[in-house]
Order: C-alpha cells, then sequence, then structure tokens
C-alpha cells in the first residue's frame, strides 16, 4: 500500500526536540554528522517506500505456510528481506567490531519505525535479529560472537528469541525446556517453545534461535534458568550453516494479524546449544534482548499508527458525502467536524508516542556513549512508557482509522483494517502492557522516585520558562504536571504492591499524556508562532491532554475496589 516516510518529522525531532546533538558530540558518536543523519534517513525511506509498502497487502493476503516442514514466506518478502539485508539496514546499531554501523539507537529507532509503517510484518524479522545482537555483543563468548555475529549482521542469518511455553507465558520462570551438558561445551536443549516471531524462513541461510533453559542444577523460578544459543543449522568448520540441528517448526499459528510473519511452535529434541552468559543467570542476558525489542515495539505501534493514518487521510482527501456546514469547504468527509476530531487526534497522538519513543532512544544512546547512571535511569524509565503508549496509539490510531472509511473500513479490500490487526499483537508481546505498568511503578520507583522526579524537574522548568509565550497551554500543563508529582508520590507511599498495580495502566497512561503534552509544547515554542506545529500542540493540550485527571485520579484508587466482587458475583 503507498506510504511516504515522514523525514521531516524525523529531522524536526532530532534538530529541536530530542537534544540530539547531545548524542553526535560523544566520542562514541561523534562520526554521526548531520549529512549522515539525512542521508540513512533519505535512503531508509526510499527503501520502504519503494520495496517494503509494495508487499504489505501480499502478506496479509498470503500468509506463510508451513509444507512438508518447510515454511514457505509471502510473495515478495524474499526479495525484500535481501534489499533490507543488502543495504545494511540490519546492522545500523550493531557495533563496528563484526561489520555493525555503530550509529545512535534514535537512528536505529527511527528506520524501524519507518519499516513498521512500510511493512510491519516484515520488520518484525529484522527487529529479533537487532536484539539478538545486541544480547550477544554483552553476554556471549568471544568464540560465540567470533561465529554469529558477522552472519547476523550482514543479514544473512536471522535471530529469534524462545521464551514462552505452553505453560510458561509472562511466568517465565514455569519453563520446562532443559539443557543438559554434552560433555564438549555444548549443550543438548530439548522442549517445546511457542510464539516464536519469525521461527524459520526461507530466504536466509541460517536461523538462530535464542532458547530460555533449564539446566539439571537449576533452582526452580526465574533465578534457575539459563540461556542458549541454538542454531537450526550448525556451523561448520568455516563458520557457515552446516548440518541440520536437532529441532523443527512443528506447526504455524492462526493469527489475527500479521499473516505474512511466520509464528512458530518450535519443538527442541536434544537440540545442541552453546550457553550465552553465566549458567542459570538467563533472565539478565535475555532482558538484554527484551529491552530492545520493547522500544523496538513501542516503534511498530507508531509505525503502525503512520501508516493508518496516511491510508485514512488519503480516503478522507477524496470521499464525497454529506453538505458541508464550514467555509472554504473541500466537498469531502473532510469538512465534517467528527472526522477532522479523529485526524487530528491521530496526527497529535502519533507526534506524542514518537516524541517519547526517539526520547527513550536518545537516553540509551547517551547511557551507552558516557555510562552515566543518570542517563541510565531515563532511559530505564521511559522503556515501560514507550513500548505501552506506542503500542496503544498503534490500536487507537489503526481504529480511528477504519472509523475515518465509514463502511468501507469494514470491507477487507480498503486494507484499512489491516493495520488494525497487524498492530493489535503489540500491546500483547515484549511484555503485555499490564506488565509494562506494573514495571513501571514497581521496579522503576524502587529509586525512591529519583528518576521520575529528575525528569518532572526538568520538564517543570522548561514549560515555567515558556509561560509569558504560551500562558494558556502553559499553565494546563504545569497543573497536569502537579498531578503527576501527586500520583508518583501516591505510589511510592503504598507499601502494598497490590494498590500500586490496580492504579499501574491509568497511572503510565496519564504520565505519557503529560510527556506528549510537553513535547507538543517545545515543538509549538520552537516554531514560534501561530503554524501548524502550534495549532497541533494546541488541539492536544486543550483537548487529549485532560484525560490525565480522570487517568490519574483513578491511579489512586487503590485495589480494595477491583477485588469487591468475588468469583461468584463476577460470573453472575
Amino acid at each position: 500500500m503507498p506510504y511516504k516516510a515522514p523525514l521531516d518529522e524525523y529531522q524536526f525531532l532530532f534538530d529541536h526536540i530530542l537534544g540530539f546533538s547531545k548524542v553526535t558530540q560523544t566520542d562514541r558518536f561523534s562520526e554521526t554528522t548531520p549529512d549522515l543523519v539525512s542521508a540513512i534517513l533519505g535512503e531508509a525511506g526510499k527503501l520502504c517506500e519503494e520495496v517494503l509498502a509494495p508487499v504489505q497487502r501480499a502478506g496479509d493476503q498470503h500468509p506463510a505456510v508451513l509444507e512438508n516442514g518447510v515454511v514457505r514466506t509471502s510473495p515478495g518478502y524474499a526479495e525484500a528481506y535481501n534489499a533490507i539485508a543488502e543495504g545494511g539496514w540490519v546492522s545500523i546499531a550493531a557495533g563496528p567490531d563484526y561489520g555493525g554501523m555503530g550509529l545512535p539507537m534514535t537512528l536505529t529507532t527511527a528506520v524501524n519505525e519507518m519499516m513498521s509503517a512500510a511493512c510491519l510484518s516484515l520488520q518484525l524479522n529484522p527487529l529479533m535479529t537487532q536484539g539478538q545482537i545486541e544480547a550477544l555483543e554483552h553476554h556471549a563468548s568471544d568464540e560465540i560472537k567470533a561465529v554469529y555475529l558477522p552472519k547476523l549482521i550482514s543479514g544473512k542469518w536471522c535471530g529469534t528469541m524462545n521464551l514462552t511455553e505452553p505453560q510458561a507465558g509472562s511466568d517465565v520462570g514455569a519453563l520446562r525446556s532443559t539443557a543438559k551438558e554434552n560433555g564438549d561445551g555444548t549443550y543438548a536443549i530439548t522442549g517445546q517453545k511457542i510464539y516464536i516471531s519469525w521461527g524459520d524462513n526461507d530466504f536466509s541461510e541460517n536461523v538462530c534461535h535464542l532458547v530460555l533453559a533449564r539446566l539439571s542444577d537449576g533452582v526452580p523460578g526465574t533465578k534457575g534458568i539459563s540461556l542458549f544459543l541454538v542454531p537450526k543449522r550448525l556451523p561448520d568448520e568455516n563458520g557457515d550453516a552446516g548440518i541440520a540441528n536437532s529441532l523443527k517448526v512443528v506447526s504455524l499459528e492462526h493469527k489475527m494479524g500479521l499473516h505474512g510473519s511466520p509464528t512458530a511452535v518450535m519443538q527442541y529434541d536434544g537440540a545442541t546449544g552453546w550457553l550465552v552468559g553465566e549458567p542459570h543467570d538467563g533472565m539478565r542476558a535475555m532482558f538484554t534482548m527484551m529491552n530492545n525489542a520493547r522500544l523496538g515495539v513501542g516503534g511498530q505501534g507508531i509505525g503502525g499508527a503512520e501508516g493508518a493514518y496516511q491510508h485514512a487521510l488519503a480516503y478522507a482527501k477524496d470521499r464525497k458525502q454529506g453538505k458541508s456546514t464550514i467555509e472554504n469547504a473541500t466537498g469531502t468527509i473532510l469538512d465534517h467536524a467528527d472526522v477532522r476530531r479523529m485526524l487530528s487526534t491521530m496526527k497529535a497522538d502519533i507526534f506524542a508516542a514518537r516524541a517519547i519513543a526517539l526520547s527513550n532512544a536518545v537516553a540509551i544512546d547517551m547511557a551507552n556513549a558516557t555510562g552515566d547512571r543518570d542517563w541510565q535511569a531515563r532511559a530505564a524509565l521511559f522503556t515501560p512508557i514507550t513500548k505501552a503508549f506506542g503500542t496503544d496509539v498503534g490500536i487507537d490510531v489503526a481504529n480511528l482509522g477504519i472509523q475515518v472509511h465509514g463502511g468501507m473500513g469494514f470491507i477487507e479490500e480498503t486494507g484499512a483494517a489491516q493495520y488494525l490487526r497487524d498492530v493489535r499483537v503489540t500491546a500483547i508481546y515484549e511484555g503485555t502492557n499490564g506488565i509494562q505498568s506494573m514495571d513501571l511503578v514497581g521496579r522503576k520507583l524502587m529509586d525512591g522516585g529519583t528518576a521520575v522526579r529528575a525528569l518532572l524537574d526538568e520538564i517543570s522548568e522548561t514549560v515555567t520558562g515558556l509561560q509569558k509565550s504560551y500562558p494558556d497551554l502553559s499553565t494546563a500543563l504545569l497543573e497536569a504536571l502537579e498531578k503527576l508529582r501527586q500520583t508518583t508520590e501516591w505510589m511510592l507511599s503504598q507499601k502494598d504492591m497490590a494498590d500500586r498495580f490496580a492504579g499501574a495502566v491509568p497511572y503510565l497512561r496519564g504520565f505519557a499524556r503529560v510527556l506528549g503534552g510537553y513535547y507538543h509544547l517545545c515543538a509549538a515554542a520552537h516554531e514560534k508562532g501561530d503554524g501548524a506545529r502550534t495549532k497541533l500542540a494546541t488541539f492536544y493540550i486543550h483537548s487529549l491532554l485532560p484525560e490525565y485527571s480522570g487517568l490519574l485520579a483513578q491511579a489512586m484508587q487503590g485495589a480494595d475496589d477491583l477485588y469487591a466482587l468475588d468469583l461468584e458475583e463476577l460470573a453472575g
């Protein structure tokens, strides 16, 4: 389907909102010049517009299938993937030691979002590989790195992550997969894993699985889990894909969306694997990949939203229906107030979510470049917000996109429904949005609120400085910031985690609403006038920001009301 890469939006955010220059001024990223950034964005945009977007519908209408043990991917996917690999798009942020570009995660995040907007099903493949590359860079032995990283970085081999089992979903510690030492430095991995995105394909030379399993002396729960690298084909003496390993795809899931992405049930029958990291420390190593993926999945939500918005806007520009009640009418449904409300909401929320995600990426880059603990804390704080809000926005915007189409949105031939079906899972995988919210009010507040307070202080200072120029918008935002402070302090005062968890989802959503208002105000302030960004900021702060009040009030209700109804009353 047609897609136009929003290059000006990324450039505006990089240059004026995110403080991206801080990243490029570090020694680690000093070679990331403005010309290089512009060239990377431009070439990635061209790839997305000309190569990925044209295969979007093919993946939905002709899903991946399993034939005689072989996964057959959707028409055009092999060629599109090869273009991704040959262009070096898998390896943007990977270390140069093994062939990566070593560019900032901020740039990678923008490119991945564009790819998600163009073809989410296919983009999920390199996203998984990027996460595996980072996990191996941090935790694997030099021997493993030497064999696997060049192939993964080149895109010749693909990577996956294997956590979930039929009885072990979010409770990963309940897994039953086992690992036994072979006596030669390798391990025999046995067990079944489900929901394995891109568990296999017919276009890469090898597929490398990061698998969580328990050694014989591993204690119950997550503390007894180890991580293993288990390739589809065992590397030969030259490091190339050799004989088949003892693993297979049992079946592919029949899903609501993402039909072009084969989601596999994987069976391991004494498959040969190599330990990654220390024994019984698998969750720490896997979390490196998962945190990378959580930022990426937040970007998938935003990309899905962008694609749905462009699709709906194009339809609205052409669709004539009803009589207009405004001056200078277009004669299309764009004249109608409700259509304008929906499109304005879509555009405003995409900007807010994108600014949050890219700010998250900037914090990651600064943490990696400087080792500064404050930047590490900022990156950790933003990650669950990026993932949950980005994917919620993806779902909300795609849903509105169907509504903009009216009855035609319910007709598959328009393609509007695909955006919602594809993006819906992003709120579930890589940790459900409920788990992200629990992480925010739990682990991310274990510092006593230091990271949150530092962020709110920083925002308050900026907003206060804009009060003379934008008194109405700044006052509304300062009131929202004060409510967010009060709610944060309430969360910190609750010793019973059930009370925190009961309000975790509205707290995260309210937090994101306030952050979105801040970034919109910053955009208006840079514009210094009454242009499009000021108009959009005014709409967001007047119409969307006020949601924070109800959300944060709900966040402080505690758990009593949620558990007041017993099981019989819930069923009655």
